[in-house]
């Protein structure tokens, strides 16, 4: 008889209340055992005994009661998972505070390493036997079943998924996509979930913009309250500030890498969301200011600064493997497994996505120098006959333009030896297209550096000879990082790699230096921003190090930093620089022309210049007005009245003459210079050129006999001239001192205006003409002539042509028809 599944098998069992059998579902409440699952709390940070053996303590349950539960039958695993709730708030707490690779913690004591590796074990075998539905063929669940558990009693969701990807895709990553996959294709109802949680993952990208103070498309648009302060850039915040972007930038890009690494086929609703884009877009506004705020901060802790950077710099690639892990599943690995005839779409898809992130020119940058567009372009000729040429070749334009005035590293295409292997024993090989990362314990401690400030890095992709303490690899760097002979490496040794953040042999990445036979050629002296730059790449490796002695190493070998750390790291300094102190500081040559002593502006030599004076008045500096100053005080000061009063009744002393004191005449000259003499016309000849003789301006008046000592007799001249006088008199206007009469002016008044109006046409009303004479008395003509006019025009005046005007009204608009 074949076996039942779990979901619909029957159990008998005998009541304790009545002792009677009776039957029950085999996943039933009553089949749970009465067991607490107790938190899990991360170990301490540090190693305080104490906190030890209180973290032991708890652990040590943890793990009992896992091992406990991995132990029972099938039958009894899924009642305790199902109607425990203690379990699943353990598994849980686990998830959410079991620090992860990237989080910083002091390294833990023997014992409490040893009691994570168990937790971690227990806990991924618990939550893979839960989501397994087929044990045995025996034990097992119904898929449709299975499903419906998982999914209403929320033993997975989307947050938990991509906390177990994080955790546990390190050295699992085959259980972990089996067992992601099969919880996906027995609930598809995830899928909705997934989709429903995408913008929320977005929303994170439009946080970290947010707190940075840059703001992207999905910031909030809510305007910003006057009282509130305004967000600062990574370059202005605290370093603790920085420190948490970065950290939660780092936690985000890792998550999401590793989610989409072990289960790809979330990918398409990724790309739903138009995430490529939004991606792209984060990465062009945010990793440039946060690697330049990092680099800006030379004279902060510079141990924090190079963990940062190393963090910034593993974000920023895990990121540019997000998107060719999409850019990978949505259009390239269609387009190799489809047929010629449905890859169309796929191409069009490539090349709009593309097209949308042409002004990404730093991201566009960073994704060729790991993953070359041309290469894709490449494929896609290949594969199709109908591609579109012009779209394509102005995607690599774009590309190209990307790199203007920026030192260009790409990759070549170099294949490594054919048997090659990586540290875990899984062959690589170098294909045209290649595919996501498909080892993410290797992948997820490679850090690429924008521009890397310390030796150069290489793909180890060989088995290693230990010995002495230092590796050596048979195998050519990689033309990313740089140029060398093949066959002679030399690396660091094991104990220096401490520094790089904890590297051990196991890694893939490993720090390179030259190769030993190439010899530095000594180039110009460099000097200024570049020779400050080398300096900081060797300091932030070796921070016990002076500038001095860096600077004298760097001179020695030709301005080679990479050399220089090889150099110090090996003991193999010149003799002139190993009898260096090698805390020496660097001298600082003085500037012949500082900037102080060759200042000038308005401001100088005041009395708040402290450039050029060492004590400055104190007592009349300060922000805003002064807080016990108002209208009142400020018009009784007189301080500025009283100090001018001198000056000014300088001025009021005008004296006629100025008293000399005895012996001061003597020194008196006339020819002295007279500051109050007005010289303005001396110079001009005044007469000169006029009409009249010198005779006239030398000549004395003739003599003239006063008008009171003459005759009564007056002669025949002096009747001409009276008689000339009168007329002169008579002629002119006699000007009139009165006030004239009212009535004349009236009258002129009146014959101006009809002047006026005869002028303008007008004619005289004859209104007293048509009264006539009294009646009796008959009329005259004028009268008769009057009456006659005034009958025939009398429509032309008063109210007799309300028709004619209404109409003229109507005509203008004036009235409403």
């Amino acid at each position: 008889m074949p076996a039942l599944p779990l979901d619909q098998l029957q159990i008998t069992h005998k009541d304790l209340k009545t002792g009677k059998l009776r039957t029950s579902p085999a996943l039933h409440p009553e089949q749970k055992a009465d067991r607490y699952f107790v938190l899990y709390k991360p170990p301490p940070k540090d190693n305080i005994p104490a906190l030890v053996e209180e973290y032991l303590e708890r652990a040590t349950f943890v793990a009992n009661d896992l091992d406990w539960l991995l132990a029972l039958p099938h039958d009894k695993f899924w009642c305790q998972v199902i109607f425990d709730e203690t379990l699943q708030k353990c598994l849980d707490s686990y998830l959410h505070h079991v620090p992860r690779k990237f989080d910083e913690w002091v390294a833990p004591a023997p014992e409490v390493a040893d009691m994570q590796k168990r937790l971690h074990r227990s806990v991924f075998l618990t939550f893979l036997r839960m989501s397994t539905h087929k044990e045995s063929k025996d034990h097992f669940i119904s898929p449709s079943a299975f499903g419906e558990i998982l999914y209403n009693n929320f033993l997975f969701d989307i947050p938990k998924i991509l906390d177990l990807c994080v955790l546990f895709g390190k050295g699992n990553s085959p259980l972990l996509k089996k067992m992601i996959g099969n919880i996906f294709n027995q609930q598809p109802s995830y899928y909705s979930d997934l989709d429903e949680s995408m913008p929320t993952i977005l929303q994170v990208f439009s946080n970290i913009l947010q707190h940075s103070g840059l703001q992207g498309d999905g910031a909030s648009s809510t305007p910003q309250k006057l009282e509130e302060r305004g967000r600062l850039t990574p370059s202005d915040m605290p370093l603790p500030e920085l420190k948490d972007i970065v950290l939660y930038l780092c936690d985000t890009c890792t998550t999401l890498w590793a989610f989409l690494d072990i289960f790809p086929l979330a990918c398409q609703t990724f790309q739903k969301h138009d995430f490529c884009y939004r991606l792209a877009s984060f990465y062009e506004l945010a990793i440039p200011e946060l690697e330049s705020a990092i680099k800006k901060r030379r004279l902060e802790d510079s141990r924090l600064l190079g963990d940062l950077w190393q963090r910034l710099s593993h974000s920023r690639k895990k990121l540019l493997e997000v998107f060719h892990i999409l850019l990978y599943q949505i259009c390239l690995l269609p387009i190799l497994e489809s047929s010629c005839d449905n890859i169309q779409g796929f191409i069009e898809d490539f090349l709009q996505i593309f097209s949308s992130l042409l002004q990404e020119k730093r991201f566009l940058r960073d994704y060729d120098a790991l993953f070359p567009v041309a290469d894709d372009v490449s494929l896609l000729q290949q594969a199709s006959s109908v591609l579109d040429e012009t779209r394509a070749a102005y995607i690599l334009q774009a590309v190209e333009s990307a790199w203007e005035g920026v030192d260009r590293r790409k990759p070549t295409d170099a294949k490594d030896p054919p048997g090659a292997e990586d540290l875990n024993g899984v062959g690589a090989t170098a294909e045209p297209v290649r595919g996501p990362a498909s080892h993410p314990e290797n992948s997820e401690e490679e850090e690429a550096f924008p521009e890397p400030p310390g030796p150069w890095l290489c793909r180890a992709q060989d088995s290693a000879r230990v010995s002495g303490g230092s590796v050596t690899w048979g195998v050519r760097p990689h033309s990313l990082w740089g140029q060398a002979a093949p066959g002679s490496l030399r690396v660091l040794p094991l104990a220096s790699r401490v520094a790089f953040g904890s590297v051990t042999h196991s890694e893939p990445w490993f720090l390179l230096c030259q190769c030993l036979g190439a010899a530095a050629a000594l180039g110009p002296p460099v000097s200024g921003v570049e020779l400050d730059s080398l300096i900081s790449q060797v300091k932030d490796l070796l921070p016990d190090l002076g500038e001095g002695f860096i600077l004298a190493c760097l001179e020695h070998c030709g301005y080679d930093p990479e050399q220089v750390i090889n150099d110090i790291l090996e003991e193999r300094l010149a003799p002139a620089l190993r009898q260096l102190d090698r805390g020496l500081d660097r001298q600082i040559k003085p500037d012949p022309t500082p900037l102080l002593t060759s200042r000038h502006n308005i401001f100088q030599n005041d009395e708040f210049d402290v450039f050029s004076r060492d004590s400055v008045d104190l007592s009349r500096v300060h922000k805003g007005r002064r807080k016990e100053e108002n209208a009142r005080s400020l018009l009784n000061d007189k301080r500025a009245v009283a100090a001018q009063r001198q000056r000014y009744e300088q001025y009021s002393a005008v004296v006629e003459e100025v008293p000399l004191q005895p012996g001061e005449g003597l020194s008196y000259r006339g020819d002295d210079y007279e500051d109050e003499y007005d010289d303005t016309y001396d110079g001009n000849q005044v007469g000169a050129n006029d009409a009249d003789s010198d005779d006239e301006l030398i000549s004395r008046r003739p003599f003239t006999i006063p008008q009171v000592l003459r005759t009564k007799v007056p002669t025949e001249g002096q009747e001409e001239d009276d008689d000339e006088e009168e007329e002169a008199e008579d002629e002119a206007p006699k000007p009139d001192h009165f006030v004239q009469d009212p009535a004349v002016l009236r009258e002129k008044a009146e014959a101006r205006r009809m002047a006026f109006l005869a002028r303008k046409g007008y004619r005289h009303d004859s209104s007293a003409a048509v009264a006539g004479s009294p009646r009796g008395h008959g009329q005259n003509r004028e009268t008769t002539q009057e009456r006659r006019k005034k009958e025939a025009n009398k429509s032309t005046r008063a109210n007799h042509n309300r028709r004619t005007m209404a109409d003229r009204k109507r005509n203008k608009g004036m009235i409403p028809s």
